[in-house]
């Protein structure tokens, strides 16, 4: 009997993908469709839930591009699916997607990229250097950070992982 897959959604930087072709992309932090997001989003289909944990993941890849300034500033997200026994428990906070993954993810789990396009690049740079006040509750900073999410990730099959990184880097 095989293990049940759970579908993860994991925020990067271009310079974190790079990694995927040697010892696996390095996190310990994603999201994913939880129990406790199912419960505080009941009215949600499986395809909604998972939209809030794309979206969440992509959040943190604003955080992740403050932490690097040198990284192109483009949000990565790479769904990857996983055995469910690599994907442990978030904070278990109501609503909350976040989990745990055990290892390194290989490349051999990834379904697909998501990556801003070059129109993007702006408003993504002024989002990363905003967020952590967004975070915390300002609403200036906010209304910068939702300027990027208005920018729809594009889509990427891991095939194309060296065009990719080709093009963003």
């Amino acid at each position: 009997m095989t293990e049940e897959l759970v579908r993860v959604y994991v925020p990067a930087t271009v310079p974190m993908l790079t990694l995927l072709r040697g010892a696996g992309l390095p996190v310990a932090a994603a999201h994913a469709v939880t129990p406790t997001l199912r419960e505080w989003y009941a009215e949600g289909d499986e395809e909604e839930l998972e939209y809030v944990a794309f979206t969440r993941a992509a959040q943190d890849a604003l955080q992740l591009l403050r932490a690097d300034p040198d990284a192109p500033r483009r949000r990565i997200v790479v769904s990857v699916d996983l055995p469910a026994s690599a994907v442990g428990r978030g904070d278990g906070e109501l609503g909350s997607s976040a989990v745990e993954l055990s290892a390194p993810v290989p490349v051999g789990a990834v379904a697909a990229v998501h990556v801003d396009g070059a129109d993007a690049v702006e408003d993504v740079s002024a989002a990363a250097e905003a967020v952590t006040e967004a975070l915390a509750g300002d609403p200036d900073a906010q209304f910068t950070v939702d300027g990027a999410e208005d920018h729809e990730l594009e889509w990427y099959d891991v095939t194309e992982l060296d065009l990719l990184l080709r093009a963003t880097s």
